[in-house]
């Protein structure tokens, strides 16, 4: 039983990575889910994270910033979670404009606690809360919390860990920030990583050039950009 489950495994990852494959095209339009897709969603779970004792949604960290963080407008803010499936990696949870988000293996949830900011949160954009209160569709409300950053703004989380999007994916349902650094995945609605399709390690695309630095940035759209080492 265990044998052909690896196998199975093994067959899944084959097929969604196959050789050659650089890191540039995968990902697919995202496709309706189930409605029991949250009560499901542990059939992929990471087993390391289904192990560990429950988290609490709730939590947050201690913010750094005195002060508060200001509205966030409907464009910013991150309104409505879906679970949902896309081609090749299954179950997925999506934001307001359909993209994929992503949980990040250096931050914490236990309690919820972000670690990725900066250039990181300029490639990892958070998916940032005025309540707190997303409109849920396949997603468990029970799992949902937020944490407070660093800047004072609030981050939605899902069974603790912050949520994020990534810019390296150009349309709803890309998944291209899947096993970046060894340390991104792609987040289920349980809250697991999603290991379905595990591409070889990448780079994060670089963050957006900023005008003052002149030329000395690298080209947003090559993946990893050049003399840099990415941390994130």
């Amino acid at each position: 039983m265990v044998v052909g489950a690896a196998i199975a495994a093994a067959f899944a990852v084959t097929g969604c990575a196959p050789a050659g494959y650089g890191g540039a095209d995968y990902g697919d339009a995202a496709e309706p889910a189930s409605d029991n897709v949250a009560a499901t969603a542990g059939a992929t779970a990471d087993p390391a994270a289904t192990s560990a004792p429950e988290a609490d949604p709730d939590a947050t960290a201690p913010p750094a910033a005195a002060d508060a963080a200001p509205e966030l407008s409907e464009e910013e803010a991150t309104t409505k979670l879906t679970g949902t499936k896309v081609a090749r990696m299954g179950k997925v949870v999506t934001n307001d404009e359909g993209f994929v988000l992503y949980r990040f293996d250096n931050d914490g949830n236990k309690p919820a606690k972000s670690n990725c900011v900066g250039d990181c949160a300029e490639t990892w954009p958070p998916s940032l809360t005025n309540d707190g209160k997303p409109t849920l569709k396949g997603v468990d409300s029970k799992l949902v919390g937020t944490v407070t950053r660093a800047d004072g703004s609030k981050q939605l989380t899902l069974k603790g860990w912050p949520l994020y999007t990534y810019i390296g994916d150009k349309k709803p349902g890309n998944w291209k920030g899947q096993n970046v650094n060894g340390t991104w995945f792609v987040i289920q609605p349980d809250g697991a990583k999603n290991l379905t399709c595990l591409p070889k390690v990448s780079k994060p695309v670089a963050p957006p050039a900023d005008d003052s630095a002149g030329d000395s940035g690298a080209d947003s759209g090559d993946a990893g950009g050049t003399g840099s080492d990415y941390s994130y």
